[in-house]
């Protein structure tokens, strides 16, 4: 027998009351069990999200979200800013053209992150711009947005700003309100620690302005219909109760534990991987702006990034990320995120150092271990 580890960036694992809770019996949605069930997750997002707006819960992936923040935001012609540093920077830009809607495509460096003074470029030369599309954390490459910046630039304008935090709500600090986020969007399987299947967007009084003049066709993405679903406790469709119902568990852990310690705990992880590959002599993709749920690293010259991937996975038990797109075989990415802990992330670089050596890069055994231990133990608190 042989235990899996799972840091890859989505789905990550999953803890024991999670597990619990997906298991109990099916009940019915339209009950009043079930409404307090729905309402009790409703609330709890509302402390992820730092929000005093609408949170709405869909039984899609985040990708639906993103979907439905771009039919019930826009038309069919609006022009849009989407903002390009990935592959999931790209599906803003996809999605756009999939209704018709004219984009204005920043195209940002892999492994950088934007400049917000580009998107304030833009949105002055422009005034029929009516959103910003952008994205929290580049899951393809590793890289952390300026959110705060973008949002006071947005802020100044009418368009609307729309964050995909599909990775990164949970893990890393979003302050949808204070930092004038319209319409954020996330997914279960993240850092909810969930399975995939649900997925969350946040609404502010602004977008609802936008939402009112939009004529793109929607029929299970329509807010509108969300909104006065929710009035009654209700969803408008069929929800995945059983991932609702687990999803209570983890609002509640979250809720215990506080976003302080959570998002503390995200970066000392982070610390500790980005410690460990630079004292492997392996070299970080996003340097400047690396997040803190996911490291992108550089495969060693000579060496498949992709068979270090297979090699860790199918031999050793222990799954990672390749690259994506034009980084497929360049890097490899090591999640921290979610139900992770720091004896996980020890585990992954154990491997990942003996995947190395059998793979014929050079470098002392045991040298990425114990400069991530330097950093759990500088940040652990004393006996």
């Amino acid at each position: 027998m042989r235990k899996n580890y799972l840091l890859t960036p989505g789905p990550t694992p999953l803890p024991p009351e999670v597990c619990q809770a997906l298991g109990k019996p099916i009940i019915h949605h339209r009950t009043p069990q079930f409404q307090a069930i729905l309402k009790e997750a409703t609330e709890g997002l509302k402390y992820i999200f730092q929000t005093q707006g609408d949170v709405f819960i869909l039984t899609s992936s985040g990708t639906g979200a993103m979907e439905a923040a771009v039919v019930n935001l826009l038309s069919a012609q609006d022009t849009a800013i989407t903002v390009q540093g990935g592959k999931f920077g790209e599906r803003w830009t996809e999605l756009c053209a999939a209704y018709g809607i004219h984009t204005e495509v920043i195209n940002v460096e892999w492994g950088k992150a934007v400049d917000p003074g580009e998107i304030e470029k833009r949105l002055k030369a422009n005034p029929n711009i009516k959103a910003v599309f952008t994205t929290l954390c580049e899951t393809s490459t590793g890289v952390v947005s300026d959110i705060e910046a973008i949002g006071e630039v947005v802020n100044k304008y009418k368009a609307v700003l729309v964050v995909d935090a599909i990775s990164g709500l949970g893990a890393i600090d979003l302050k949808t309100d204070a930092w004038c986020v319209d319409v954020c969007v996330s997914g279960s399987q993240k850092g909810f620690m969930l399975p995939p299947g649900l997925a969350f967007i946040s609404v502010s009084k602004k977008a609802w302005e936008a939402i009112a003049v939009s004529k793109s066709p929607r029929y299970y993405f329509d807010l509108k219909a969300a909104k006065k679903a929710i009035q009654s406790v209700d969803t408008p469709f069929t929800p995945a109760i059983s991932l609702i119902i687990a999803l209570v568990e983890v609002l509640k852990m979250m809720k215990q534990d506080s976003l302080e310690n959570i998002f503390n705990r995200h970066r000392v992880m982070a610390s500790a991987t980005r410690a460990a590959m630079k004292a492997l002599g392996l070299e970080l993709f996003a340097p400047a702006a690396a997040s803190d749920v996911v490291t992108a690293v550089k495969a060693p010259a000579g060496i498949d990034g992709e068979k270090i991937v297979k090699t860790m996975r199918d031999v050793y038990g222990v799954t990672i990320a390749g690259g994506q797109a034009e980084l497929k075989g360049k890097v490899f990415r090591f999640a921290h995120m979610g139900f992770i802990e720091e004896f996980d992330i020890l585990a992954g670089i154990v491997c990942l150092e003996r995947v190395l050596k059998k793979l014929g890069y050079s470098f002392e055994l045991g040298t990425g271990v114990r400069a991530a231990e330097e950093v759990f133990l500088n940040n652990t608190p004393r006996l």
